[in-house]
């Protein structure tokens, strides 16, 4: 059995409503004026908010100690990243010990959603998470980073080293 209530006259009207918000938000603003130093503010260009070493910014392309690119253009990170953000054209390499490699790696930072599952699948530790996660730019095909915007931008000083080394997986025979 339902019961249908009927609304009653002080309910129909908005105007208590939008008076009861107005309070609200005037006592607050001016609890905020007398209170200043209690106002957790940071300014911003000068003052940053530090992040916790777990942060997951931007992407990173790791390098050998040679300085090539760890990437052995599997395709996993594409596959499995959610927002089909990331494209890889991969071609043969000349070293008969390297099967391939990417000639093109792009990743559109405005489609992806900073998941890191292009880190997880990746088996050689080519892609990264950086600490990175200040991205401004006036047009949107600057948010599309390419091989030497991963890999070699100036404030990696180089490249990133990856954690595997070659020399380990020879001779553990991967």
């Amino acid at each position: 059995m339902s019961v249908v209530k009927r609304p009653s006259q002080k309910s129909k009207w908005y105007i208590p409503g939008v008076l009861t918000g107005l309070g609200i938000t005037i006592r607050h603003m001016f609890f905020n004026l007398l209170h200043r130093k209690d106002i957790f503010t940071i300014e911003y260009p000068e003052e940053r908010y530090p992040y916790s070493d777990r942060f997951k910014g931007n992407h990173i392309l790791t390098v050998k100690k040679d300085g090539s690119l760890r990437c052995t253009a599997c395709m996993l990170c594409a596959t499995y990243c959610p927002a089909e953000c990331i494209s890889i054209t991969a071609a043969e390499h000349d070293d008969p010990n390297v099967e391939k490699y990417p000639i093109s790696y792009e990743i559109d930072i405005l489609r992806c959603v900073f998941c890191g599952l292009c880190e997880e699948a990746c088996p050689v530790d080519a892609i990264r998470m950086g600490p990175e996660h200040q991205t401004a730019a006036l047009a949107g095909s600057r948010f599309v980073y390419d091989i030497n915007k991963l890999a070699y931008r100036p404030n990696l000083k180089g490249g990133v080293l990856s954690h595997v080394d070659d020399e380990e997986r020879k001779a553990r025979g991967l």
